[in-house]
């Protein structure tokens, strides 16, 4: 299938105002994606399915699923797409938005130094004018701009349209091995610059860390934790940790979504305490922003040697169940010729308010400098 043909269907998909979606995982040159051919509303809550899952930050509502059985899927590789580049305008910030980002973080730290709570996280919708609303050129240009990340353009007439470039795996599973990532910390990322993180960055992302790990101990073994590495997404550069663990038998899928769901990385810890912090105090409802995202329960074929004449390889062949779900951060809602950016970041005790409204628009350059 040509480039060509393979956007084609997709535009004739969403001027039909049909379910799809079009994604392409990290340092990955494959463009997937699935066309689903009714304009139902199919929902999970077992996450025993097939399909495409897109599911909120609260998770008290139900995941949306594109069925693998209602949808048709095709792929292409290609390393760029023809698009044009567009001039990046200056993004002058809202005063009042300051103000109110700075007055929310500062009732954070308060509420942490004073209660239980040892991280929040703490975010904001950015709005923004369209230059050029057509969701597919969008996504054309986050695939060129973003090759570290999983981008994607999903939508349903029932619920949204949904696009971003998220650099952070929630988890993948592939058989019975579990992977998933610690990321946290956030600063700009400037060329020839030695980089050196805060104290408060490094204990926020440890704080992830250390939870991740607890949390899939009832449901794994052999887990490994590998050391800190500094990951650059964009403009961003953030702390990274890999964990590595083996699936027990009896565990369940929905069961590690229960307990991964949401990360500190994108709500704060203790879990329960910071949601309910961020129900109350954000005065806007997140949807499906750090939500996540991706394949779920696909069947992929894996053999000893990938050379297909060695037929004895051959038949020992594995059929894998594999899911990959990323955490839908970078992200925007297109409403009519408007884009509603979604950015935030961790607050602890030692946050300053101001920087933590510095990091936020450093974060909306992701997407504002697409559209």
């Amino acid at each position: 299938m040509s480039s060509s043909s393979f956007f084609e269907a997709i535009e004739q998909q969403y001027a039909l105002n049909l379910p799809f979606v079009v994604y392409s995982r990290p340092i990955n040159s494959v463009i997937k994606c699935w066309l689903q051919q009714d304009d139902e509303l199919y929902k999970t809550e077992t996450f025993t399915e097939s399909g495409f899952v897109f599911a909120p930050f609260n998770l008290e509502e139900k995941s949306i699923l594109f069925p693998k059985e209602f949808c048709s899927y095709s792929e292409i590789n290609i390393d760029a797409l023809d698009i044009e580049i567009i001039e990046s305008t200056q993004n002058i910030p809202n005063e009042n938005d300051k103000l109110q980002h700075i007055e929310l973080v500062s009732k954070g730290i308060d509420n942490i130094k004073t209660k239980d709570l040892k991280k929040v996280v703490l975010s904001r919708c950015v709005t923004k004018s369209l230059q050029n609303s057509n969701p597919i050129t969008i996504f054309k240009r986050l695939f060129n701009a973003y090759k570290n990340a999983m981008v994607y353009c999903w939508f349903h007439p029932k619920v949204g349209l949904w696009i971003g470039a998220t650099p952070e795996l929630l988890f993948k599973v592939e058989g019975k091995r579990l992977t998933t990532i610690s990321l946290a910390g956030t600063q700009a990322f400037k060329e020839n610059e030695t980089v050196n993180w805060t104290t408060k960055e490094v204990e926020e992302q440890q704080i992830v860390t250390d939870y991740i790990t607890k949390e899939i101990t009832p449901f794994t073994k052999m887990i490994n934790v590998s050391d800190v590495d500094t990951v650059r997404a964009g403009n961003l550069l953030h702390l990274k940790t890999r964990i590595i663990s083996v699936i027990k038998d009896k565990a369940k899928l929905k069961s590690i979504i229960d307990a991964l769901h949401p990360t500190p990385a994108v709500c704060g810890f203790p879990k329960v305490d910071a949601k309910d912090f961020i129900l109350q105090h954000e005065n806007y409802n997140r949807e499906f922003y750090t939500g996540f995202l991706g394949e779920l329960n696909l069947k992929q074929n894996t053999t000893r040697n990938t050379n297909r004449r060695n037929v004895e390889n051959n038949a020992y062949a594995v059929v894998k169940t594999q899911s990959n779900f990323y955490v839908n951060l970078r992200c925007m809602q297109l409403k009519a010729s408007s884009a509603h950016i979604y950015v935030g970041g961790g607050i602890t005790k030692d946050s300053n308010p101001e920087k933590e409204w510095e990091e936020t628009v450093n974060k909306a350059e992701t997407m504002l400098k697409v559209i």
